[in-house]
């Protein structure tokens, strides 16, 4: 039996966001380990469910210790040496890096998955420059390159970071159909917003906050609110304290984190995300569309691949909480109908372009003609 690895830099990502990958890569005869650190939101247990193995390995996500990443690399080597992986799957930035350098020295290869580039990849500095050399060294050893759209994909081609032949889009993680399928809300004269995301200032939410203070002072009716984990070490992360200002002065609330977003975006009219993090296709829009929900985001990289405008959503300048304000009060103006209606065209798109089991089905060719080569 074949094993393959899917690494990424915490379990909860791989057991929540790619566990019909690991279902159907199980029903197609492969033995499946999952690699990652271990994190509050994963269990065993829930791992175990799935049929598949779990290995943790200590991977510093957001941190820039040298060593750290050096002894990650590692560990992702020594594991790989007793395994013997067939292939590797790789998700999110340093698993990229590191997981490959380390597949590469014992032959074993690797597909990545670049979804976005974040900040420090586009801010230019030392740093900067570092996290591309790294790229550049390690996707020259990799067997695939997925990237979730073009520009991302351009630009690595164009700076010379990925081998052209290497490179291939594919509709961001995709979404499950069957599990995010349309949900009406409430027709009760409230309209309701929800920005869901880790609490960032780059994924918009001071403009989010902004529009809704706004918004709130014309329209009484509108509810505003906020889902997502909230993470203090990074340095553009959005302290506890101000989110807790925001909710005592009313502009919004706060949910906190949860396992059940779907029950979260069943509640709501409009799903919003003014990001102008350099996002791959965010999930949370997929899954809103999904669900039936229009959606307003940001003309940008990664997010207008999920609107046609004024078909099932809005696009809003970047950065600009004049220009969300206004999108958003164009859902707000609507009928009831008319929501669901734009929600119903969202779904549709998704149904066409976005559909999990498109990212699957590719994966599964993918691997499987990397092995016919390989025997």
């Amino acid at each position: 039996m074949k094993t393959i690895v899917l690494a990424a830099n915490v379990a909860w990502y791989l057991s929540n966001f790619r566990r019909n990958t690991i279902l159907k890569l199980i029903e197609s005869g492969f033995h499946v380990v999952l690699m990652a650190s271990r994190d509050n939101f994963s269990n065993r247990k829930k791992i175990e469910s799935l049929g598949c193995d779990f290995i943790a390995v200590e991977i510093d996500s957001g941190g820039k210790n040298p060593f750290k990443d050096l002894k990650t690399c590692f560990e992702f080597f020594m594991i790989y040496r007793q395994i013997k992986p067939d292939v590797v799957l790789n998700f999110t930035p340093k698993v990229n890096i590191f997981s490959t350098l380390a597949a590469s020295l014992l032959n074993i290869p690797s597909v990545n998955n670049i979804a976005g580039l974040g900040t420090i990849f586009v801010s230019g500095g030392f740093t900067s420059i570092i996290v591309r050399t790294l790229y550049k060294i390690s996707q020259s050893k990799a067997s695939r390159i997925f990237f979730q759209n073009e520009e991302d994909k351009l630009l690595f081609i164009q700076q010379d970071l990925v081998p052209e032949h290497l490179a291939e889009r594919i509709p961001g993680s995709g979404v499950d159909l069957e599990h995010f399928s349309p949900t009406s809300a409430p027709d009760d004269s409230i309209v309701r917003f929800i920005l869901i995301g880790r609490m960032l200032y780059e994924k918009g939410i001071q403009n989010y906050v902004e529009a809704a203070r706004s918004l709130k002072d014309i329209y009484p009716n509108t509810e505003f609110y906020l889902l997502g984990p909230l993470d203090e070490t990074k340095p553009s992360a959005i302290k506890s304290s101000t989110i807790d200002n925001w909710v005592s002065e009313q502009a919004i609330s706060y949910l906190g984190f949860s396992e059940s977003v779907q029950q979260e975006i069943a509640k709501i009219d409009c799903v919003v995300l003014p990001s102008y993090y350099r996002e791959g296709v965010p999930r949370s829009l997929l899954e809103a569309a999904a669900m039936g929900k229009p959606i307003v985001t940001t003309d940008a990289i990664g997010c207008r691949e999920t609107v046609d405008e004024g078909i099932n959503g809005y696009l809003c300048k970047p950065r600009n909480s004049i220009s969300l304000t206004e999108k958003l009060e164009l859902i707000v103006k609507m009928s009831h109908q008319e929501r669901i209606a734009m929600g119903l065209a969202g779904r549709k798109k998704i149904e066409v372009e976005f559909d999990e089991k498109i990212v699957i089905d590719r994966y599964i060719r993918v691997i499987n003609s990397i092995l016919k080569n390989r025997n």
